[in-house]
């Protein structure tokens, strides 16, 4: 008797109840019941994606579907018994035929949801037979035990292929998707028939008891289109425009929607399909990817300047300041010049005279040749940014107005006040000017070292006219725009400046005047005897502020035989302030002659003389750029929170107030605080109705409580103050030194600092040119792209040091803009919109351009014998034409000057209207019983897409599973 081993005794159980691996491998639960209805190509689709693994193999698996609304109505169809589930009526729905935008499953199939189970990684892909295998029974099963109607696709084989299989299920009826991809066309499938003796082997199709349903659609392109305009290159303007058509090709698809099998004949020898005949025609254009434009190089390429490190001596040499022998001037010595002995007359050394030596000392190193600008290019620039030099070239004046805000757009115009928020310049002041001309010089003319060129011209031209008393042309007049960018600062501040010094030296030639031997220097003090009135006329302000300088200068002419009196006044004047005014005082100071009156105070008294109170010329306050402002305010910050910090801070901000009490107490001679107050602070004085001793009703004033405090700055500059007229004072606004600060400022910039600064400025005169060229065109979708830009812009300009990142997102958004006028001015050429006479045919031509713009594919009314239709074909004919031209043989060429029969022949026959279609996409529809005669009909459909480089067939074949 045979004994068992002990291992015979342990034996395994399997449980087949429980779910395996593969088993278990099943969709998500999205509850995916393919419920979806209506609208079909016009939809927006949506997707939903998350990962599943099966044996250790990541999967990515995707729900996309069509976004609609659904109604009850439409819910209760879909219980109806017997009915086919919603992607099998979809195989047979001509709706969703050529979709311009959809997922390639959609196209192929004309489905409205499905679910894609991919590999997760790109470089993954299910290559075998067997792993396809078990994925298709996996989802199977699923479907089977889900009871999901939705259709299920894998992708298999490499990405690139697009290649799909699939499954739908549904009660008693099951879709396989199936699909072929070849590299190589087989000669009996590029035509119909050939097609259709597939389709009949697959779904054993039998006639004539059924019969397949085409739409067939052919596709035709041209290229290297033609149309369109570039604008042109001129100073003081951006240039605009494609330098290549921004159309690339033209994409014609004729479409036949509803044919039957054996309406037409489409064979290896003969075919029916006219393109024109075709009812239906659809267009979509192809632009070209990032097409050259002049506006965006040109932005592009000034950017470029920002990132520069170079500084202006490594970019032209540092040789061109060598000195040779003594005779050699150096900018940066030109000043210490000035003080050295020398034989040479004085006005031989000035500063001027100094840059000029050196700038012909450049020259003379560097060489006319070696300029980055030609003498032609750099005058025509100079006379654009300064006019006015032309003007004293022919008559020998200065004709040009002091300010370019007389010719400016009116402030309520939008675009003229984009400077404030991009924190440029007006866009007709000399710093937009600049910008644009240093925009065109570093594409143009040289690049960076262009660049640098007209900048060291620009500075000189800025010394020189500083120097000469020129004001500088296209600044509004005042003082600096903090609106604006510190550049345009600068210059309004050297104007500013050169208006001082102007007004200085202009009331020194009329002071000298005054003293020559046929005039009497008592004149003045004479004038101060007469009335008020008199004297007003005599003192005008700007007649003051010409004589309010004279204090600076180290001629011997400035100060007067009136210093005793002043010094007189250093005792008297300040203790009848201390006093309030006593009588004494007042009658003291009505001994002295009151200087810088400028006109009477209304009926306003002082207080205790008794006399008119006289509003004074005051200096007026330092103007100050931003960069200063952040300097004073860094000052002030550093003195701390202490009482002497909060002391000395209060004292250094009071400069212009002791100026101004000094012009009061000088144009009104016994006055007392609480009337310099009732003036300047009218708040601080405090008036009200007493009754006095005899019963009378009068009215008393008194300073504010914060005027009465101990020690307040009001009252010590008060008596510090002096009576000083402000044409004697020292300046508050020293021009010089001002004037020095911001040419060295410009001297020391580097190309990479100058671009910067005038970057604001380019983005603002392209944001206006876009503009501008929109307008012309009239295109929905650019107007709300600009908004955005300007918003954008307006943003990240008003900050200093915007990022570059943020920059370039701004240069892109502007290039993006210039890229679809572009294409609308290229197809408007093209379709030769502005060549039409009927407006209505017009109209239409203009409403079909601009859907192309905007629309992925536009159907073309008429076909090929509509407006567009017609144009569409001559466009197909001419290109027929330019190509039969270029391929062209000898042979033919003699034949065409031979003029005979064999030329005519080829002048009619040999060109086409059309080209060979580029491809061929075929539907096939029918509904036969599968997979025996007496099973249940069922639709079938067959796609097929030809190219020539490509052929895909892509079939979804149904089947009854009651009985099989």
């Amino acid at each position: 008797m045979h004994t068992l081993t002990p291992e015979s005794d342990v034996f395994e159980i399997t449980d087949f109840t429980t779910a395996s691996e593969w088993e278990r491998y099943v969709p998500h639960p999205w509850k995916l019941y393919g419920g979806i209805c209506g609208i079909y190509t016009s939809g927006v689709w949506e997707e939903k994606t998350d990962e599943i693994s099966f044996a250790d193999f990541k999967f990515s698996i995707t729900h996309h579907y069509l976004v609609q609304e659904s109604s009850d109505k439409d819910g209760k169809e879909e219980l109806v018994e017997d009915a086919l589930p919603l992607p099998m009526q979809d195989l047979l729905c001509m709706n969703n035929d050529f979709p311009p935008r959809a997922h390639c499953l959609v196209r192929w199939y004309g489905l409205r949801e499905f679910v894609v189970i991919a590999p997760a990684a790109n470089s993954d892909a299910v290559l075998s037979e067997s792993k396809c295998n078990l994925l298709l029974s996996s989802i199977s099963i699923g479907l089977g035990n889900t009871g999901c109607q939705v259709p299920l696709f894998v992708q298999i084989h490499h990405k690139w292929r697009r290649m799909y299989v699939g499954e739908c299920q549904g009660p008693g009826v099951r879709t396989d998707f199936e699909m072929v991809h070849l590299r190589k066309v087989p000669n009996q499938y590029t035509h119909l028939s050939g097609l259709l003796d597939i389709f009949k082997s697959k779904i054993e199709m039998i006639l004539p008891l059924y019969s397949a349903l085409v739409r067939l659609q052919l596709e035709y392109y041209i290229d290297a289109l033609v149309g369109g305009e570039v604008g042109g290159l001129e100073f003081g303007k951006l240039p605009f425009g494609a330098c290549e058509d921004p159309i690339s090709e033209l994409h014609l698809a004729t479409t036949w929607p509803h044919l039957t099998e054996g309406i037409i004949v489409d064979n290896d020898v003969y075919s029916d399909l006219d393109p024109i005949q075709a009812p239906q025609w659809s267009v979509r254009v192809r632009k070209a990817d990032n097409p050259q434009c002049l506006l965006g190089d040109f932005l592009t390429e000034f950017f470029k300047l920002c990132r520069r490190k170079e500084s202006t001596d490594e970019i032209l040499g540092r040789s061109a300041f060598e000195e040779d022998g003594k005779e050699a001037a150096d900018i940066s010595h030109a000043l210490s010049k000035l003080t050295e002995p020398a034989p040479v007359p004085i006005h031989k050394l000035s500063v001027t005279n100094m840059v000029h030596s050196a700038k012909k000392k450049i020259r003379k190193h560097r060489g006319v040749d070696e300029s980055p600008l030609n003498n032609e290019v750099l005058n025509a620039i100079l006379l654009f940014l300064f006019p006015d030099a032309a003007d004293k070239l022919t008559d020998g004046s200065e004709t040009r107005p002091t300010s370019s805000a007389g010719s400016n757009p009116p402030p309520e115009c939008e675009e003229y006040n984009l400077f404030s928020q991009f924190k440029s310049a007006p866009s007709d002041s000399l710093t937009y000017k600049l910008a644009l001309c240093l925009c065109m010089i570093n594409f143009y003319h040289g690049g960076v070292k262009g660049v640098v060129h007209l900048w060291q011209e620009f500075v000189l031209e800025m010394r020189y006219r500083w120097e000469n008393n020129y004001l500088i042309p296209g600044l509004a007049s005042g003082p600096p725009d903090l609106r604006c960018c510190l550049l345009h600062q600068k210059l309004q501040m050297l104007n500013c400046c050169i208006e001082r010094k102007k007004a200085r030296d202009e009331g020194k030639k009329a002071n000298i005047a005054d003293r020559s031997p046929g005039g009497s220097s008592g004149d003045i003090g004479k004038a101060a005897d007469h009335s008020g009135g008199d004297y007003q006329k005599e003192t005008d302000k700007e007649k003051e502020v010409g004589k309010s300088w004279e204090s600076w200068s180290d001629s011997e002419e400035e100060f007067f035989e009136c210093l005793s009196d002043t010094d007189d006044l250093k005792g008297n004047g300040q203790e009848n302030g201390k006093k309030g005014g006593s009588k004494e005082g007042g009658k003291e100071f009505t001994n002295f002659k009151p200087e810088g009156r400028l006109h009477q105070h209304g009926k306003l008294t002082l207080l205790h003389p008794g006399e008119p109170l006289y509003i004074p010329v005051t200096q007026e306050p330092a103007p100050m750029t931003e960069d200063l402002l952040e300097e004073q305010s860094e000052v002030l910050a550093k003195l701390g929170t202490s009482a002497e910090g909060a002391h000395l801070r209060a004292r250094m901000q009071s400069a212009c107030l002791l100026s101004d009490m000094e012009s009061f107490k000088a144009a009104n001679p016994g006055c007392c605080l609480e009337d310099f107050v009732r003036w300047y602070s009218p708040r601080d004085y405090i008036e009200e109705e007493v009754v006095d001793e005899k019963g009378n009703v009068v009215i008393k004033g008194e300073l504010s409580a914060r005027m009465k405090i101990p020690s307040n700055m009001w009252v010590e500059a008060w008596e510090t103050a002096k009576p000083v007229p402000a044409r004697r004072q020292k300046r508050l606004f020293d021009d010089t030194r001002e004037a020095e600060k911001v040419l060295h400022y410009f001297a020391v910039q580097k190309p990479a600092d100058l671009a910067r600064h005038l970057l604001p400025c380019v983005i603002h005169a392209a944001v206006l040119k876009v503009k501008e060229e929109e307008t012309l065109e009239d295109i929905s979708s650019v107007k709300k792209i600009i908004k955005q830009i300007i918003s954008h812009s307006s943003k990240i300009l008003r900050f200093p040091n915007p990022e570059d990142k943020k920059l370039e997102e701004i240069i892109a958004q502007i290039m993006s803009v210039e890229a679809i006028i572009a294409r609308a001015r290229s197809l408007k050429a093209k379709f030769g919109i502005e060549k039409c006479e009927q407006e209505e045919e017009k109209e239409d031509l203009q409403r079909f351009v601009n859907c192309l713009l905007e629309q992925p594919e536009v159907s073309v009314v008429g076909a090929g014998r509509g407006p567009a239709g017609s144009i569409i074909h001559k466009l197909f004919v001419n290109a027929q034409r330019v190509s039969w031209v270029a391929t062209m043989t000898p042979l033919d060429e003699e034949l065409k000057r031979s003029g005979s029969a064999d030329e005519r022949r080829l002048n009619s026959g040999a060109v086409a209207d059309f080209p060979p279609p580029a491809g061929r996409e075929v539907i096939l529809r029918t509904t036969v019983p599968r997979p025996a005669p007496y099973s249940k009909p069922l639709p079938q459909r067959m796609y097929s897409v030809l190219t020539k480089e490509d052929f895909r067939l892509a079939g979804a074949f149904s089947a009854d599973t009651t009985f099989f």
